[in-house]
């Protein structure tokens, strides 16, 4: 047992680093859908949304969109889950793939650390967002209009 506190306190850690994130993103998710576009290279816009599809007094269910016109394959869905009073965001399914819970035994198609990699997939993203700059939509085509 002494092995697997380690790991277990580094994904709480990621998942409280990625409430963080996500918070700063979604103004602290008064909203139930968001739009907005993220800036890949000069030419290259990704679309990114977020949609609540539930939200209880302590947790919301959150879809988030990356969409990209130009590059289809760079597109993809996540499903996370918000859990307010804890103040933690973990991804439950990536591309509509769930990770198996610890008791199943795991198939060949799934590696031993598919939800880790999941988490760590939207911590990846969430900060190329902050570098890359994320605007309304509404505010790009103003600028583009000028």
């Amino acid at each position: 047992m002494r092995n697997k506190l380690p790991k277990t306190s580094h994904h709480i850690s990621i998942c409280e680093a990625n409430f963080l994130r996500l918070s700063r993103i979604l103004m602290r998710f008064e909203k139930d859908h968001y739009f907005f576009e993220s800036v890949v290279n000069n030419n290259n816009y990704q679309h990114v949304s977020f949609l609540v599809l539930d939200r209880t007094k302590h947790t919301i269910c959150i879809e988030a969109k990356s969409i990209d016109i130009d590059i289809p394959l760079n597109s993809f869905t996540l499903r996370i889950n918000v859990f307010l009073d804890a103040e933690m965001v973990e991804v439950s399914s990536y591309q509509s793939e769930k990770p198996l819970p610890f008791f199943y035994k795991k198939t060949v198609m799934q590696s031993k650390d598919e939800k880790e990699q999941q988490n760590r997939f939207l911590t990846e993203w969430l900060e190329s967002i902050f570098n890359s700059g994320l605007v309304p939509k509404n505010i790009i085509k103003n600028i583009i209009n000028e």
